[in-house]
Parts: C-alpha cells; sequence; structure tokens
C-alpha cells in the first residue's frame, strides 16, 4: 500500500467520488423520465453537473472525515426526486427506476478499470501520465463497487429496497415500506457491530475478482489506497 499525504489523497479520490455519486443520481432520475415521470427533470436534476447533487454531509463531511481517518471513501449525494404516481406502471416501474442507480455504478466501475488498465500500460511504458491513472481508476473502481453493494441491499430508503418492494404483494409492501424511518438506524447499527462488513466484502470481493480476471488486472491491485 502506498502512503499519500492528504491532498494526493483529494486528488485521486475527488472525481470518481463525484462521478459516483452523481451519475448514480441521474440515472434513476433519467429512467424515471423514461417511464414517465418529468419530476427529476423539472427541477434541474437531470445534469452531471456535481453542485446540483451535492449533499453537505455525504459528499463533504463523510468522505472527507474517512480520509483524514484512513478508511475506506464513500459518499452520497441528494436523492433524486420521483413521483411515484406519475410511472406509467408504478410498482412495476419503480424497481428499474431503483435499479438504475446501482447498475450506473456497475458501468462506472468497468469504466474506471480500463483507466486503471490504461494506466498501468503507460507506466510500463515510462510515461509519467500513467501513475495517477491508475490510482484514480483504482478509486473510481472500489467507490463504485461499494456503492453498487450497499445500495442493492434490501433495507430501506436503499435502492435493494425498492426493488424488492416491487415484486412482493400490496400489504407486504406496505409493511415493508414501514421500516424506512428506522433504516438509517440499522444500516448504523450493521456498521457498529461489524454485520455490514461482513455482508459487503463478499459480495465486493467477488465484483474486484471478475475485474481483475476479465481485464488481466494485478490481482493485488485493489489493495494499493
Amino acid at each position: 500500500m502506498f502512503e499519500f499525504s492528504l491532498v494526493q489523497k483529494i486528488i485521486i479520490w475527488a472525481i470518481p467520488v463525484l462521478f459516483a455519486i452523481t451519475v448514480h443520481e441521474v440515472a434513476h432520475g433519467w429512467v424515471a423520465l423514461k417511464l414517465g415521470d418529468r419530476t427529476a427533470q423539472m427541477l434541474g436534476r437531470l445534469t452531471l453537473n456535481p453542485f446540483k447533487h451535492i449533499d453537505p454531509i455525504g459528499t463533504v463531511l463523510v468522505p472527507g472525515l474517512l480520509l483524514l481517518l484512513g478508511g475506506f471513501v464513500f459518499g452520497w449525494a441528494k436523492p433524486v426526486p420521483v413521483s411515484y404516481q406519475n410511472l406509467h406502471q408504478p410498482k412495476r416501474d419503480m424497481a428499474w427506476v431503483a435499479a438504475a442507480g446501482p447498475a450506473a455504478n456497475f458501468i462506472m466501475a468497468v469504466i474506471w478499470a480500463i483507466v486503471a488498465k490504461l494506466g498501468l500500460m503507460l507506466i510500463h511504458a515510462d510515461i509519467s501520465l500513467g501513475q495517477p491513472m491508475m490510482f484514480m481508476g483504482v478509486a473510481g473502481v472500489l467507490i463504485n463497487t461499494m456503492l453498487m453493494m450497499l445500495n442493492l441491499l434490501p433495507i430501506p430508503p436503499l435502492d435493494g429496497s425498492r426493488v424488492l418492494s416491487s415484486w412482493l404483494p400490496g400489504p407486504v409492501a406496505y409493511k415493508f415500506s414501514r421500516i424506512e424511518p428506522y433504516g438509517f438506524f440499522i444500516l448504523l447499527g450493521l456498521l457498529y457491530f461489524g454485520i455490514l462488513s461482513l455482508i459487503l466484502w463478499p459480495l465486493v470481493s467477488a465484483m474486484l475478482n471478475l475485474l481483475v480476471m476479465v481485464f488481466g488486472l494485478p490481482a493485488q491491485i485493489f489493495s494499493i489506497l
């Protein structure tokens, strides 16, 4: 593992984190638009301008603290508003809207893996741009993989809970949705007792191993940050 100053960490992580959370939210709004809901579009949220999506805590404070503490970096943006009743088939379509965020993170993880691979190729060719490309590519893969897996958990208000609700019978889905006010505290409890990492790490590791295999990356590349 390389040792980085705080400034170097910010340079490496800033762009991947901003893209990860911004594109995730825009994907929700874009799919909602295609399925009949123009709420996000009317509120100017279908833009890649990160300032439209920044949440002071989730986009600035939490990632900044994690950088200072030397832990894994993640964050979140302001949720894109979706009007359930405007969707063509609300129960079914809400699942597609919810799944769009993790799907966007999956695509971005693949793109950043390609960036890391190109960086390695430039390093082998003794081109100085290669190392920052590799570091940023690795950061992009890590943040997007973590966000994808975290959001797929069926805990309200995470995206996985929206997908699950669309599959449940109406009365069961309603009862399940009533957990949402307590979802944040459930996540905090899982994090505090180390259960969240036990759930997420095997999933994250599987995704990282897949990218290593597909793109021929070094086995330990994702442990350099």
